[in-house]
C-alpha cells in the first residue's frame, strides 16, 4: 500500500507505532499533501513543502503538543508573499514517525534530525519561523548553518540554557504534562484556544489515538535542560552568545499575551538577547499557541523585514 506521494505505508513494530494514515484526510484548513524524509535508521519525518521550490524557505518548526497543522493559517500568508513552506513534524510528532521508547527521544534526536532535513533539501535563504519547542531547538541551529539563514520570525519560546532556574509556570506545566501519559491533546488544545472548532481541536489530535503514540509529546517537558550540563544546554548557552554577538540577519517576534508560561516577560528577556531585534508585535488576544493568529503575523513580519516601521 502506498500514499498520495507514492511512499510506502509501514505497518506498526516493536519500536515504533505506524503513522495512522487514515485520520489525516479532511482535516479543516489543511489541505498540504504530506512529504517524507527518511533517516538512516529508517525513520521517516513528514513534512509539509508549499510554494515555488525555488523561493526563499519560511522553515516552520511547532512544539508540544502539536505538529505542522500548527502552521495551516500561515502557510497560505507565506505562500502569497512568494515563499517556500517547510514544515516539518518533529519525530513522534504528526505525520513523522514515532518511536516507541520515550527514551528515544532527546534534545540532540530531534535537533540532528532538522539539521539532516536542512541538508537533505538543501534549504537556502531560510526564514527561521519558531515557537515553543520550534525555538528551543531551531534558535540552535542557524549558528551552525549560518550561510543558509537569513531571517528569523520568533513566537512564544526560549533558549533552554540551564544557567537560570526554571519559571513556576513552567514547572506546572510539567507537572501536568507528567501526570497525563495520555494526554487529552484536543481538550488541551480546546481550553487554550478558545476560538478552536471542536473539528480543529481534533485535528491537533489525529495523530495521537492512544498513549502508544504519545511518547514524543511525553517526553518534551523533561527535556527542557534544568542544569548547565543538561543535554542541550551547552549548544544553547552558545547559541544565546551567536543571536546576541553575530546574527547580522534580520528579526521579528510575535507575543501571545495571554500565555501563561512564555508570555512578555520571558519573550522580552529574549529580544534583549536577540541583535537589533525591534520590538514586538504584542497579540493581545493570542495565548500560547500563537500561530493561531494566523496571517496577520505573517503580514507585520514582511512589512518589518521589507523595512517598514508598520510592521514592527
Amino acid at each position: 500500500m502506498r500514499n498520495v506521494c507514492g511512499h510506502d505505508l509501514r505497518e506498526e513494530d516493536d519500536d515504533r507505532v505506524a503513522n495512522p494514515d487514515e485520520n489525516f484526510i479532511g482535516l479543516p484548513g489543511y489541505p498540504f499533501l504530506p512529504h517524507y524524509r527518511e533517516d538512516r535508521s529508517g525513520l521517516r519525518m513528514h513534512y509539509v513543502d508549499e510554494g515555488p521550490s525555488t523561493a526563499p524557505v519560511a522553515l516552520c518548526l511547532h512544539g508540544q503538543p502539536t505538529w505542522s497543522y500548527l502552521y495551516r493559517k500561515m502557510v497560505p500568508a507565506f505562500v502569497a508573499a512568494g515563499m517556500r513552506v517547510v514544515a516539518p513534524d518533529f519525530f513522534g510528532f504528526g505525520r513523522s514517525d514515532k518511536p516507541a521508547d520515550d527514551a528515544a527521544y532527546t534534545f540532540n534526536f530531534h535537533r540532528d534530525s532538522v539539521v539532516a532535513l536542512i541538508e537533505a533539501l538543501d534549504l537556502t535563504r531560510i526564514t527561521l519561523v519558531c515557537q515553543d519547542w520550534g525555538g528551543l531547538i531551531g534558535l540552535t541551529i542557524p549558528m551552525d548553518m549560518q550561510p543558509r539563514f537569513e531571517r528569523l520570525l520568533v513566537m512564544n519560546t526560549t533558549l533552554g540554557t540551564g544557567d537560570a532556574p526554571l519559571t513556576e509556570g513552567f514547572l506546572s506545566w510539567r507537572a501536568f504534562s507528567n501526570s497525563k501519559p495520555d494526554m487529552d491533546i484536543a481538550g488541551l488544545m480546546r481550553r487554550a484556544v478558545p476560538t478552536l472548532s471542536d473539528a480543529e481541536a481534533a485535528a491537533y489530535a489525529a495523530p495521537y489515538p492512544d498513549a502508544r503514540y504519545k511518547a514524543g509529546v511525553r517526553r518534551f517537558p523533561n527535556l527542557v535542560p534544568d542544569r548547565p550540563d543538561a543535554d542541550g544546554a551547552a549548544l544553547s548557552r552558545r547559541a544565546r552568545d551567536f543571536w546576541s554577538k553575530q546574527w547580522s540577519g534580520k528579526s521579528f517576534m510575535a507575543i501571545g499575551v495571554k500565555d501563561p508560561v512564555l508570555g512578555p516577560p520571558v519573550m522580552e528577556a529574549l529580544r534583549a538577547s536577540i541583535r537589533n531585534c525591534p520590538p514586538a508585535l504584542e497579540l493581545a488576544d493570542a495565548g500560547h499557541f500563537t500561530q493561531e493568529a494566523g496571517a496577520v503575523i505573517v503580514e507585520a513580519a514582511m512589512k518589518s523585514f521589507a523595512g517598514d516601521p508598520a510592521g514592527s
